[in-house]
């Protein structure tokens, strides 16, 4: 499975390091692949391993690419198309996880904090909002939402909602908390977004992968999973 994650992987690490070092038109090009060479991947693994190709994991994956491409673009209105495609990026993964067999029945409780981060960042953020104060609490929502049902996953799947979290809590304090400093911000923005993207497909794949090898096998029981 990694092997075909690794085109995504080298393009991560050049873009990162690209952030520092490179012109800038070559930090918007290299920033418009990453997301297509994450669904090659998905597209890749799950035609290798016989799976199903998992249509909402691309669709999020789609609706992501799309949201970077349009936050490149300077102004308030093409920030708000940005939030709306990732807005919509969050539903896709949402409804993906929700159907998922999952680990849990429950969010386990240190999910807990995903409300309480929802509060909080409102709370610190809402003040520099202005006229964005109700596509940024919609949006706070659908990513804590999101998190929450990543968490009902455990492992890869959850780890990569939390990062999400962290990442776009960066970015938001960047654009709308006043006097807000931090050196390594585009860094910590994209390396936990790259992160938590990859992470997602990754869990979701082997997941997958794992639901329809017993499903293959002859002579097994019909489960309620399978209905």
């Amino acid at each position: 499975m990694l092997p075909a994650f690794a085109p995504y992987l080298v393009v991560s690490i050049g873009h990162l390091v690209l952030q520092y070092v490179g012109p800038a038109w070559s930090v918007t090009a290299t920033k418009a692949l990453l997301m297509p060479l994450l669904a090659l991947a998905v597209v890749i693994v799950s035609r290798r391993s016989g799976a199903p190709v998992p249509a909402l994991l691309l669709a999020g994956i789609g609706l992501s690419w799309g949201g970077d491409v349009l936050l490149t673009f300077p102004g308030d209105p093409w920030f708000v198309a940005g939030l709306a495609s990732f807005l919509a990026a969050h539903v896709a993964y949402i409804v993906l996880f929700l159907r998922m067999p999952r680990a849990r029945r429950r969010p386990p409780a240190w999910a807990l904090v995903y409300p309480l981060w929802v509060v909080a960042m409102l709370a610190l953020l809402l003040p520099g909002a202005g006229a964005l104060a109700v596509p940024v609490v919609a949006y706070a929502l659908v990513i804590g939402a999101m998190a929450v049902s990543a968490s009902l996953h455990g492992g890869w799947i959850a780890l990569g909602g939390a990062l999400f979290v962290v990442s776009d809590s960066v970015l938001a304090m960047g654009r709308f908390l006043p006097g807000y400093e931090f050196a390594a911000h585009d860094l910590a923005v994209m390396s936990t977004y790259l992160a938590a993207q990859g992470l997602i497909a990754f869990g979701v794949l082997l997941a997958v992968r794992g639901a329809a090898a017993p499903s293959r096998a002859p002579g097994r029981p019909v489960l309620a999973t399978d209905r």
